[in-house]
């Protein structure tokens, strides 16, 4: 956590208040770095090289330079998401820290668990009833290609 946003409106210091998340000072090699500048979409199969899930919580108008910074773990990026959350509601990409751990959680085949952090927060069935379909065709997504053609899809290419 960088804290960078309004401490009232962060996602993840909620979710460390609830024992849903840690706060968490070294990533281990089997961490999944949820990291938007990555190369790879976050895949399915990723499920079996990560034993956790890390969002670097920061604001987007410092992003690049929170990632510029070097983080180990397993590095992947979230294909398109709307996000649902009042301050950059319906735009692409822009998630809060319980959106993208959500979203990996569901490409990631724990869909019940990714409902269950987006009950904490009232506005948390939003980002879900957005992005239902796109979820469910990432969470079928076999390989980059076919994160590609579902872009294609849906028109986000």
């Amino acid at each position: 956590m960088f804290y960078q946003d309004d401490p009232k409106k962060c996602t993840a210091a909620k979710m460390v208040k609830f024992g849903l998340a840690q706060n968490i000072k070294k990533i281990g090699s089997k961490g999944l770095v949820l990291d938007p500048f990555s190369e790879k979409y976050l895949l399915p199969a990723d499920k079996n090289l990560v034993s956790s899930i890390v969002g670097i919580d920061c604001s987007w108008n410092l992003a690049e330079q929170a990632f510029s910074k070097k983080f180990s773990g397993i590095k992947r990026k979230l294909p398109p998401l709307l996000a649902g959350n009042p301050v950059n509601y319906a735009k692409l990409n822009k998630l809060t820290t319980v959106e993208a751990i959500t979203a990996s959680l569901f490409i990631l085949g724990f869909s019940q668990q990714g409902l269950e952090l987006l009950d904490k927060f009232k506005w948390g069935h939003t980002f879900y009833e957005l992005n239902q379909n796109l979820l469910h065709d990432y969470a079928n997504a076999k390989k980059q290609d076919d994160i590609e053609s579902i872009l294609r899809d849906y028109d986000l290419a």
